[in-house]
C-alpha cells in the first residue's frame, strides 16, 4: 500500500500540473495557434467542468470497484490520451477536447488517496494526511511554473506535451501494479448509499457554498489569469511570469502543509477554515483596490492568495468527519465536485467579465474588476460558512471505523 500511495501522490502532482500549466503556456499558444486569453479561459474551464462531472461516477466506482482500477484506467486513458491530443492540437477546439480528456483522467487520483485514508486511518488523522498529499501534489504547480517555461523554451510546447503523455501512462501502469484496495465497507441495513443520503447528513449545507468558491480564486488566477495580468499590467516577460507563479505555487505548497495540523492548534476546524479564507479575501481585496501598485506588491498579494487560499484539505476534513464508511467514496467526491465545479464555472464566467472590462477601460482596471468577480463569491461563502456545525472529533459510534 505504501508504494501505491506514493504513485497516487505522483499522479496528483501531475493533476496539479495540468490544471496550472496554461498560465505559462499562454503566450506561446496565443502566438502559435492564434488564440485569445478568453479561448484559454474556456479550455481551462473545460478541464474543471470535466473533472467535476466525473466526481460522482468516480465516487460510485471507488465504493464499488476500488481505487486501483478506477485511478489507473482513467489516468491512462484520459491523462495520457488527452496530452497526446493537446500535442497535436491545431486550434482552440483541439485544446478544448484535450483539456476535457485530461480533466476526466485526473478526476480520480486525489479522491482515490482520500478514500484509502478514510477507510484505513483514524478519522482524526484525515486532515493532516489530506493536507500532506495536496502539499506534495502542489509540486505540480511548481513544475508548471518556471521549470515548464524553461522546458518549453528548450524543446517546444508540443514535445513537452508528448513527454507529459508518456509520464501519465507510466504512472497509470504503476497504479495498476501497486495500489491495493481496502476491504469494502458494509452498509447498514436499509441504507442505499445514494446522493440523498449524503444530503441528509448534518452539517453539509453550510459547508457546500464555501467549498464551491474557496478554491476558485487561487486556481483561476494561478492557472490562467496571472500570466495575462502580469504581462498586460506590468509588461512582465515569460520568465518573470514563471518566477511569480512559482512563488505563488510555493505559497500554495506551504499553505496545504500548514492547514493540516493547524486545526489541532486552534482547537477548531471551522475557525481555521474561516480565518484562512478571510486572509485570502484580504489578498484579493488588495488586488482589487491597487492592481497596478507595482510588480512586487502584486507578487506578494498573489503569493498570499496562494497561501491562504489552500484551505481545501481543511474544508474536506470538516465535511468528511460526517461521512459513514459506506458513503466515504461518494461523500468525498461530492465535496470535490463542488470545489472543482465551482472553479470551472467561475473560470468560464471570468472570460466575459474580463472581455467586458477590458473594452471599457485600461488593463489595470479590467483586472481590478476581474479580481472583484472572484472576491464577491468568496465573501458570500464566508458569511454562509458561519452557520456550519463544528466537525466532530471522531465519527459517531454507529458509523464505525470502516475496516
Amino acid at each position: 500500500m505504501r508504494a501505491g500511495l506514493v504513485f497516487l501522490v505522483a499522479a496528483y502532482v501531475l493533476s496539479q500540473f495540468y490544471r496550472a500549466f496554461l498560465a505559462v503556456l499562454s503566450p506561446v499558444l496565443q502566438a502559435d495557434l492564434r488564440l485569445e486569453p478568453g479561448d484559454l479561459a474556456i479550455s481551462s474551464g473545460i478541464w474543471f467542468i470535466a473533472f467535476a462531472a466525473m466526481q460522482m461516477p468516480v465516487g460510485a466506482a471507488l465504493d464499488r470497484l476500488g481505487p486501483r482500477l478506477t485511478a489507473s484506467v482513467l489516468l491512462g486513458l484520459g491523462g495520457g490520451g488527452g496530452a497526446m491530443v493537446f500535442a497535436m492540437a491545431q486550434g482552440a477546439m483541439g485544446l478544448h477536447v484535450a483539456m476535457a480528456l485530461i480533466g476526466m483522467g485526473c478526476a480520480p487520483v486525489l479522491m482515490a488517496s482520500y478514500y484509502i485514508f478514510a477507510r484505513t486511518f483514524p478519522p482524526a488523522a484525515f486532515g493532516a494526511l489530506a493536507g500532506a498529499v495536496i502539499g506534495i501534489g502542489s509540486l505540480g504547480n511548481i513544475a508548471g511554473a518556471a521549470p515548464l517555461a524553461w522546458f518549453v523554451q528548450a524543446v517546444g510546447w508540443r514535445a513537452a506535451l508528448w513527454a507529459l503523455a508518456a509520464v501519465a501512462i507510466a504512472i497509470s501502469l504503476a497504479l495498476w501494479t501497486f495500489v491495493r484496495d481496502p476491504e469494502p465497507a458494509v452498509a447498514p441495513e436499509g441504507a442505499r448509499g445514494s446522493l440523498l443520503d449524503i444530503l441528509r447528513l448534518p452539517g453539509m449545507w453550510a459547508i457546500l457554498p464555501l467549498m464551491a468558491v474557496n478554491y476558485a480564486p487561487a486556481a483561476a488566477i494561478r492557472g490562467l489569469w496571472a500570466g495575462p495580468y502580469l504581462s498586460e499590467v506590468f509588461g512582465a516577460s515569460a520568465i518573470v511570469i514563471g518566477n511569480v507563479t512559482l512563488a505563488m505555487a510555493l505559497a500554495m505548497v506551504l499553505g496545504n502543509f500548514a492547514y493540516g495540523p493547524m486545526d489541532r492548534l486552534l482547537g477548531s476546524r471551522k475557525r481555521l477554515v474561516f480565518m484562512g479564507n478571510l486572509g485570502a479575501a484580504l489578498c484579493l481585496s488588495a488586488l482589487v483596490v491597487a492592481p497596478s501598485a507595482g510588480l512586487w506588491p502584486a507578487a506578494l498579494a498573489l503569493a498570499g492568495l496562494g497561501l491562504f487560499g489552500s484551505s481545501f484539505p481543511a474544508i474536506m476534513a470538516h465535511g468528511r468527519a460526517f461521512f459513514p464508511p459506506h458513503l466515504v467514496g461518494r461523500g468525498v467526491t461530492f465535496l470535490n465536485m463542488f470545489s472543482i465545479g465551482g472553479a470551472g464555472v467561475m473560470q468560464f464566467a471570468s472570460r466575459p467579465v474580463y472581455q467586458a472590462a477590458v473594452e471599457s477601460g485600461p488593463a489595470d482596471q479590467a483586472f481590478s474588476r476581474l479580481f472583484l468577480f472572484f472576491l464577491v463569491p468568496l465573501a458570500v461563502g464566508l458569511v454562509l460558512y458561519l452557520f456550519s456545525r463544528e466537525a466532530p472529533a471522531t465519527l459517531p459510534h454507529s458509523m464505525g471505523e470502516g475496516r
